[in-house]
């Protein structure tokens, strides 16, 4: 049966994943301030950051294809398009692979060849290391996966400069630090979903409380990492001011896990690690803009 053209446009939409580029796009747009004595024009910025969101897009696409039939397994992403049948496997392909090498063009064109060598050394980290190695065989899919994840801020950074420095290193270390407890958190409280697929996570691998110290232990690895912008000059006590109390508030809620060990904890600190991130990248935005003037 042939979906009306908005139904299908919004597939190919949900292909991409949009939650998570929003989440893309506003880890690399900070670094590209950081990363310059002012702000980027506007056009360079929107286009540079267009590209790396398509980039994203490409390599999520490629996962909801290879991933169809474990997504049919489960609860969570079993409505997906290719899973509930909305797209074929083949347009799908097509779709991926065209965003693919119009991101790496676009990339190229605006933001030069190292950013575009990047923009395809995540896709194929995401699709090769992660997607098909790595989530079906170790539970430390989460940790060794993230980089895949934190690309934004190095793609961001080499458009600025021509090479990835400390601003685009730093941005990409809390985005990778902050990824495992976020994923297990995920975890807990989908533990069935994730055994029905036969996805190896960590709460399955080493058991429920064990992961809750591993979310604990990582949480508490970020806050250094999240206040290293600060003596290196990059960001102001502006930025310090609010990075302070939002890792009190993650690091709370990852005892709070592990003290109650219930899945609403678990729940809680997956939505609030969203939160929480959107508010860190906020400050350091903030902090570049009001210095600006």
């Amino acid at each position: 049966m042939t979906m009306p053209p908005a139904q299908t446009l919004r597939a190919y939409v949900e292909l991409t994943k949009p939650r998570i580029l929003l989440l893309v796009i506003f880890t690399g747009l900070p670094v590209m301030a950081m990363a310059t004595e002012g702000w980027p024009g506007f056009p360079f910025a929107a286009v540079t950051l267009f590209g790396i969101a398509m980039a994203a897009g490409a390599a999520n696409s490629l996962n909801c294809f290879l991933e169809r039939d474990l997504d049919a397994l489960m609860e969570r992403t079993r409505s997906r398009p290719l899973p509930a049948q909305r797209i074929s496997p083949r347009a799908a392909l097509i779709f991926a692979l065209v965003l693919g090498v119009v991101s790496t063009a676009l990339l190229y064109a605006v933001a030069g060849v190292v950013a575009a060598a990047l923009g395809v050394a995540s896709i194929l980290f995401y699709i090769f290391v992660y997607t098909i190695w790595l989530k079906p065989r170790s539970p430390l899919n989460a940790v060794i996966g993230g980089a895949a994840g934190a690309a934004a801020p190095l793609i961001a950074d080499a458009a600025v400069n021509g090479r990835v420095g400390a601003a685009g290193w730093l941005l990409f270390a809390i985005v990778f630090f902050w990824q495992p407890p976020h994923v297990w958190a995920i975890a807990l409280f989908r533990k069935d979903d994730y055994e029905r697929a036969g996805i190896p996570m960590m709460p399955s691998a080493v058991g429920d409380q064990p992961t809750r110290w591993r979310m604990l232990a990582y949480t508490l690895a970020l806050l250094p990492v999240t206040l290293a912008p600060v003596p290196l000059g990059l960001l102001s006590w502006i930025y310090l001011a609010a990075a302070l109390p939002l890792n009190a508030w993650f690091v709370w809620l990852a005892v709070r896990v592990l003290r109650e060990r219930s899945e609403a904890a678990a729940r809680s600190m997956f939505h609030v690690s969203l939160v929480f991130l959107f508010a860190l990248f906020l400050a350091m935005l903030l902090d570049r803009a009001i210095l600006a003037h």
